[in-house]
């Protein structure tokens, strides 16, 4: 059986090389997380949060317990710091919910 060689040393990635996924237009465009408000301050805040939520609203709501990892907002802040701060706009998910239930709400302009 041969072996396999690794790639390690043929492929050089660069911290810009990721693909990112933002929509031309989008108010997030061109800034990095941490410019969106997603910074230590932040970090520390869904870590609280989590702590005082730890379980996805989507699965109890479906009669499941579900540990929740992401701190979601429910109306989308699009850059709005007042609404980006107020914990009254936001729940906590497991990340199979987040990228499926709520993204689909979202996309039909639908809220929590």
């Amino acid at each position: 059986m041969a072996r396999l060689k690794t790639l390690g040393s043929r492929i050089k990635e660069s911290a810009g090389s990721r693909v990112k996924l933002v929509t031309p237009g989008s108010w997030r465009s061109g800034m990095t997380s941490s410019q969106r408000g997603y910074d230590y301050r932040w970090q520390k805040a869904r870590e609280q949060y989590l702590r005082d939520n730890p379980l996805c609203i989507y699965c109890e709501r479906n009669g499941r317990t579900t540990a929740a990892r992401i701190v979601d907002h429910i109306v989308a802040h699009r850059g709005d710091m007042i609404l980006f701060w107020d914990q009254t706009n936001w729940q906590s998910l497991c990340k199979p919910c987040h990228d499926s239930v709520k993204q689909a709400k979202e996309a039909a302009g639908q809220g929590s």
